[in-house]
């Protein structure tokens, strides 16, 4: 564990106070966020991804005056990639006094989070915490398991694979025959079950589908050779980190004619192993830098001032996840010295921001984000180059969040505060 508050903060934490003095401001206990991603081991560089995008937008929020007139206090957890070491973590991110708990890497871990902050909110009352989610994107989350303290700032299976199969059949590439390759658990059945349901709306065939183990194989060179034999014109998969990077270099091995449909294909490194294999794969993402226009370029610019580099992968999302959180926070007065978690809670269902690539909102139905996303091809022509190659992600199609939104699922059934 160790704090992270920006020097930004520490500068403004002197006029902040003798804001609150003048003003009369009731002193109230600082905001904890605790931030529990997957910091070392395989999975370290999705984790850190997510902790840049929540860094900048925390910063951003203490610059702006934090909450209350005093800087929001950042604290960050290592789960060590894995539910257990997150259930640990959570533990002792409550016995700091966090109030709000970050996660994004692996929907296997944010079950385990949402399930552990939903039986301890039951039996705690009037010390809830809020699980903000920037990143797991299971069903179940959203569907099963929904509960009140948990909100969602990404999209989910069916809604990046409904964007990219209506972009890719709109950019003339789809084809008719679909591969379906994920990773065997719940994301990755989720997005096999989405492939399967957008066939009628993108007018192909599923012609074989492969669940494999998730972050045990070194060599996807057998699966590739099944690809192959398939006779697929087009693989869609929702591998992420590792197992996308190795598919990707087992494809190029291979020389695998078939172009990819993906979802985290812009996650550093997996262009670069691609190589020239990566041109015409596509992407829906939750962000490009060339798809904005000059609210991107304003927000590219900011975030590479603030962290020396172009914001990607799942870095966006993070950070317009926690402007949202920071709207919330703005809108709600502290109650007893301190946060009323549950008014904030509520205050999060109406929340609304206006991000580069549109109007972002709260469903309060089941906690599910609205927000835009975006299909995009690499190529050699995209403004915004990947891993130090000639290649970007080229936009082709983006859908506003009422387009890309999924319905409610009728699993869901949350229960409300009084």
């Amino acid at each position: 564990m160790r704090d992270s508050l920006p020097p930004s903060a520490l500068r403004a934490l002197p006029a902040m106070v003798t804001l609150a003095c003048l003003t009369g401001l009731a002193q109230a206990a600082p905001v904890k966020i605790g931030l529990l991603e997957t910091l070392s081991g395989p999975q370290a560089s999705t984790g850190q991804s997510f902790r840049s995008g929540v860094k900048y937008a925390i910063d951003k929020m203490n610059a702006s005056g934090g909450w209350n007139g005093q800087p929001v206090q950042l604290i960050e957890y290592d789960n060590q990639g894995g539910p257990a070491g997150a259930s640990d973590k959570l533990k002792a991110a409550i016995a700091d006094g966090v109030q709000i708990v970050v996660q994004g890497a692996s929907s296997a871990i944010g079950g385990q989070i949402t399930e552990d902050v939903r039986k301890h909110n039951l039996r705690n009352p009037g010390k809830e915490i809020v699980y903000v989610n920037v990143g797991a994107e299971a069903m179940e989350l959203t569907g099963e398991k929904c509960n009140f303290h948990h909100f969602r700032f990404t999209g989910n299976a069916q809604v990046r694979t409904k964007a990219l199969v209506a972009g890719m059949k709109q950019a003339g590439t789809l084809g008719s025959k679909v591969y379906a390759i994920n990773q065997n658990y719940s994301w990755g059945q989720d997005m096999e079950r989405a492939i399967g349901d957008n066939a009628a709306a993108g007018g192909y065939q599923v012609v074989e589908k492969t669940l494999h183990d998730t972050n045990k194989i070194q060599d996807f060179a057998p699966y590739v050779s099944k690809i192959v034999s398939s006779g697929a014109e087009t693989v869609i998969t929702g591998n992420w980190s590792n197992d996308l990077l190795l598919l990707m270099k087992a494809s190029k091995a291979a020389g695998l004619k078939a172009r990819f449909g993906t979802v985290f294909l812009d996650q550093p490194g997996n262009v670069a192993n691609a190589g020239d294999t990566a041109l015409g794969h596509f992407i829906a993402h939750a962000f490009n830098p060339e798809a904005g226009g000059a609210d991107s370029t304003r927000f590219v610019d900011d975030f590479k001032a603030k962290t020396g580099h172009v914001p990607t992968f799942v870095e966006p999302q993070a950070a317009f996840g926690l402007e949202m959180v920071a709207a919330a926070l703005k809108a709600t007065k502290p109650q007893g010295g301190a946060l009323n978690v549950n008014a904030f809670a509520k205050t999060l269902e109406t929340t609304r921001i206006r991000t580069p690539m549109g109007e972002v909102s709260m469903r309060a139905a089941d906690h599910q984000v609205l927000m835009p996303f975006v299909v995009s091809v690499v190529a050699k022509d995209a403004k915004y180059k990947a891993d130090g190659t000639d290649m970007g992600f080229k936009p082709v199609k983006v859908f506003t969040a009422e387009e890309a939104a999924a319905p409610v699922q009728a699993s869901c059934k949350m229960q409300r505060p009084d």
